[in-house]
């Protein structure tokens, strides 16, 4: 693509509005600027869209919006399932209003049904609704975690999962046929509304969703009585998770919820935080500062979306607030709820536990220990959702619990994408019920590290921007597939992995076989002691990101171990 030659005409073309043309002729004498926004088309990739927002190809904005729906509704129509329907959501970020009712008008003038959120609302909520109102797709606008200029356009389809091979590919392909914006139809809302097209979800959808989680209680009587007790402090991070939270927490019977007042009301700008991640212990200034005043016993924050949950639980022998990883928080729920499961003569004889790649060893360990077939995937919960839509359909499996270590969980089958939501009420849960027993949630981890081992896991992510950088992330990539690695630090590496060329090397005696996974830019290394270690490009972020594990025989030996192999596996790839 000429990007100087895009620009030009972005700025002169009567298919663009003034006030994209405006905000262009800003930056007529910032070549650099020009480039980023022009030398590609912003990838509709296997998640969908997710970008900066403003004026350009390589940019979030009402015209690369417009292209992404317009490659769908081609789709849908070619299916034939336009009359089911497509379910939009979104949340609080800028142009997120915006875009979703665009999104909903596109596919109304393509003559497919809508049936969009009143308000913002929580990806696992429509992932629910998508499932519930038997529609065909499903649209989240969000960008996630991402930073506050990001936004994104995420697909899901009927079985409430973001879309997978082969109809990802095909999907895409509709998009990319797609070549001039004069090509996306229009209609007025009143218009699809007099033909029955545009239709408003409104607080009926929260109550059958929460309906649902609060089914997935185990012990309601715990809830209530040591919910009158028990202090929580949660923050939404200026999301969406506060749209269902707080209710959700009251109705179960928990008393003393305090919500973070300065990041309670949802705001695309995040004032208070630089990254909305609850990944990152910078988004808990506010959390734990509450928690320390009002000596909370649980500090639980989601990100923009809701998908995704963070946690710091307060050890009681030491007054200090633990952090969890996504692994840990994932891990500490999956063993609480298989437990009382188990007690309760609720355990399916036929359960799956489902991880990933790049998730702690712990989740097989604890699979094991409950007899439970322990499945493994690639990253990205739609990974996670297709295993569970095809035991669904042989009906020869039971869906249990699956997670994903990007602080991401689900806890039953109703839908198709990680749970934030549902992540804060279980762990909540945990907390009472341990707190009956005499016990914290970080008893509650210790113990179950003394019960399987002490597994470790971390991730470095290397950020590379604008076209520079996706060249040198292709060329890393690239070097580390081709360089036969077989020591990574104190580590011997025993098999390799690559599963883009699906490709298992087993490096004591040379024997290859096949992964068993779809393709996927992934390198993965298997090493000496319960060791490994993964590379992958990111798929939504300018990013190559690393991940490891280690098991120790304590803290101090698990964080000793992954501190050095996190070094050595930094060199190696730099």
């Amino acid at each position: 693509m000429d990007y100087l030659e895009e620009y030009k005409k972005w700025c002169e073309s009567i298919e663009f509005d003034e006030e994209t043309k405006k905000e262009l002729l800003t930056i007529k004498d910032d070549e650099k600027e020009i480039e980023d926004r022009f030398y590609q088309e912003l990838e509709f990739g296997t998640a969908g869209l997710r970008g900066v927002i403003g004026a350009g190809t390589n940019r979030m904005n009402q015209y690369t919006v417009g292209k992404a729906t317009q490659g769908l509704a081609n789709y849908i129509l070619e299916q034939g399932t336009q009359d089911k329907g497509v379910a939009i959501s979104y949340d609080s970020r800028r142009m997120s209003e915006e875009f979703s009712t665009q999104t909903a008008l596109i596919l109304n003038a393509n003559g497919i049904k809508t049936y969009l959120f009143e308000s913002l609302r929580p990806v696992p909520e429509l992932s629910f609704a998508v499932r519930k109102l038997g529609c065909t797709a499903g649209v989240m606008i969000t960008a996630s975690h991402n930073p506050p200029k990001y936004n994104g356009y995420k697909v899901y389809w009927e079985d409430g999962s973001q879309i997978v091979s082969p109809r990802d590919k095909d999907i895409i392909a509709k998009v990319r046929a797609v070549k001039n914006y004069n090509e996306i139809k229009q209609i007025t809302r009143q218009e699809a509304e007099q033909k029955g097209l545009f239709h408003v979800i409104g607080t009926e959808m929260d109550d059958q969703y929460l309906s649902v989680l609060k089914s997935k209680v185990l012990n309601p009587e715990i809830m209530k009585e040591q919910g009158k007790e028990i202090k929580v402090v949660y923050t939404p991070l200026h999301g969406t998770g506060n749209t269902v939270v707080e209710r959700l927490l009251t109705e179960l019977g928990l008393e003393k919820v305090m919500v973070v007042p300065e990041q309670k009301e949802p705001d695309g700008n995040f004032p208070t935080v630089s990254y909305p991640n609850p990944e990152d212990k910078k988004a808990f200034k506010l959390a734990l500062a509450l928690a320390e005043k009002e000596e909370a016993d649980v500090v639980l924050a989601t990100d923009p979306d809701a998908d995704r949950l963070g946690i710091f639980a307060k050890d009681a022998k030491t007054g200090n607030y633990m952090e969890y990883t996504g692994n840990m928080s994932a891990l500490l729920i999956a063993e609480y709820r298989i437990a009382q499961m188990q007690e309760k003569g609720i355990l399916p004889s036929d359960g799956m536990f489902i991880t990933t790649v790049v998730s702690s060893e712990l989740a097989k360990a604890i699979a094991k220990n409950y007899h439970l077939e322990c499945i493994e995937v690639l990253t990205g919960f739609k990974n996670i959702g297709a295993v569970m839509k095809k035991a669904e359909e042989n009906k020869d499996k039971t869906y249990v619990f699956g997670f994903e270590e990007s602080y991401g969980c689900l806890i039953g089958d109703y839908a198709r994408d990680k749970d934030g939501i549902a992540a804060v009420m279980a762990l909540c849960e945990a907390a009472c019920y341990y707190r009956s027993k005499g016990k914290t949630l970080w008893d509650a981890m210790e113990e179950i590290y003394q019960k399987y081992g002490y597994y470790k896991e971390a991730q470095v992510s290397i950020v590379l921007e604008g076209s520079e950088g996706a060249a040198k992330i292709k060329e890393m990539m690239s070097n580390m597939r081709n360089t036969p690695v077989e020591k990574i630090g104190e580590y011997k590496v025993l098999t390799f992995k690559d599963i883009e060329k699906d490709v298992v090397k087993d490096m004591v005696t040379g024997k290859t076989t096949t992964t068993g996974l779809p393709t996927s830019n992934v390198l993965y290394y298997a090493l000496e002691e319960n060791s490994w270690c993964c590379v992958r490009p990111s798929g939504t972020e300018p990013k190559i990101k690393l991940y490891m594990g280690v098991k120790g025989n304590s803290h101090e030996d698990a964080n000793q171990k992954l501190e050095a192999l996190k070094e050595a596996m930094i060199s190696i790839v730099k």
